[in-house]
């Protein structure tokens, strides 16, 4: 008999299963589902198509459902099947995604909402509360002991969840343990990559390089981007070169509770500590020409105090910040979203630009004030966002009669 293997846990939309490889008597499977009259021989029969797969001919399987769908039931049993076994073999059920959709260097990215990646229950209607990014995360919110049955159900969460509109993104762990990680997801349509603890160049290099591997081994449908997060001294002195790393890379985030803990310091409300830090950042990531993305807000219940910190973020230069429940993330998009004054004084200064080049005239002015590219780059940014999130109208350049 081999070593028994034992993954997930007792709780909601989640099921155990423990595998106990026996010497003889075939697979035998102890079912405890409430929905066990409805579901139970599929279940079975799912337990059955693994079990063979990976060569088991004798084993007790205890399978205690907790009203999992069916690929967390095939996450939970392959995880307990690598448990027992040492093999590179994978057991992959039918992917219900459609084509993925690929996103952009610049797609807006306000929001973006962490997910544990060992908890399918928080998974499972994410999308609906719209956040720009859905980030099924490997790292922080993952138990040492649950990293290898978190890939699994990563994996399967990419080929089965319904992700809505939002940008498909997974957080790996740290270097070198994070390059395992990318073998489970990169092949399974992940659009972006959360390099976490980044502290140098080098390491986004070595990202890279591994996801352009796989992508010569499997052929990737849509560019991988790359995201990585400043948490150290040492990451906020390399934050340019880091952002300069790869053509890939298309922002940058700082992560403040980890920052605070090098610089062995208490986060606060107000932010001074982690000022000069998160300028850098946002410093960095303009000069690279990229996003620059906040750290997330802890508190869930102060609805104010983020709403606060969304809009000194946005006046500092980010283009977006994390969150860690779904109610912040209409704060989060109201905060950056441009408002009526905002698009209003944008509108006159492009039509000012265009009235000034119609006229053949060098120099553009609005009122008394003199017009620079830089201000009408801001402005048409501006007009631009407004047309995305439908304040404007898409047409809006093609109705003005200059």
């Amino acid at each position: 008999m081999g070593i028994a293997g034992n993954s997930g846990g007792k709780v909601r939309s989640d099921c155990q299963v423990i595998i106990e490889p026996a010497d003889s008597g075939g697979v035998i499977t102890d079912l405890k589902s409430k929905v066990k009259v409805l579901y139970g021989p599929d279940i079975v029969i799912q337990v059955n198509e693994i079990l063979e797969f990976y060569g088991f001919e004798h084993a007790k399987v205890t399978l205690i459902d907790s009203g999992a769908l069916s690929w967390v039931i095939a996450a939970r049993i392959e995880a307990a099947v690598l448990d027992c076994l040492d093999t590179q073999k994978t057991w992959l059920l039918p992917t219900h995604q459609n084509h993925i959709k690929a996103t952009s260097m610049d797609s807006r990215r306000f929001s973006r909402l962490y997910l544990p990646g060992n908890s399918p229950a928080l998974m499972i209607n994410a999308f609906l509360h719209r956040p720009d990014g859905l980030i099924l995360d490997l790292e922080d919110s993952v138990a040492p002991d649950k990293k290898a049955e978190a890939r699994v159900l990563v994996r399967n969460a990419l080929r089965a969840l319904d992700f809505g509109k939002a940008e498909r993104m997974v957080r790996i762990n740290q270097l070198p343990a994070g390059l395992e990680d990318l073998d489970w997801v990169i092949p399974h349509g992940v659009n972006l990559v959360l390099l976490p603890k980044c502290e140098s160049a080098d390491q986004v290099v070595t990202v890279k390089k591994r996801i352009d591997e796989i992508n010569l081994q499997v052929g990737l449908e849509c560019p991988v981007w790359i995201m990585p997060i400043i948490e150290s001294a040492k990451g906020v002195v390399n934050a340019f070169s880091i952002a300069c790393a790869s053509e890939s890379v298309v922002a940058l985030a700082i992560g403040l509770e980890d920052y605070t803990a090098d610089l062995g310091v208490r986060r606060t409300g107000e932010g001074g500590e982690s000022l000069y830090a998160r300028s850098a950042v946002v410093n960095a990531a303009k000069a690279a020409g990229i996003q620059a993305i906040d750290s997330v807000f802890s508190d869930v219940d102060d609805m104010d105090g983020l709403h606060n910190t969304v809009l000194r973020s946005r006046a500092m230069g980010f283009d977006g910040m994390g969150c860690i429940h779904p109610r912040q993330i209409q704060v989060i998009h109201n905060g950056y979203t441009p408002d009526n004054e905002e698009i209003e004084k944008a509108k006159k200064i492009v039509i000012a630009f265009m009235e000034a080049q119609q006229k053949g005239l060098g120099v553009v002015s609005l009122g008394s004030k003199m017009i620079d590219a830089p201000v009408v780059k801001r402005a048409r940014k501006t007009i631009a966002l407004a047309i995305e999130l439908k304040i404007l109208d898409e047409n809006w350049y093609e109705k003005l009669s200059l």
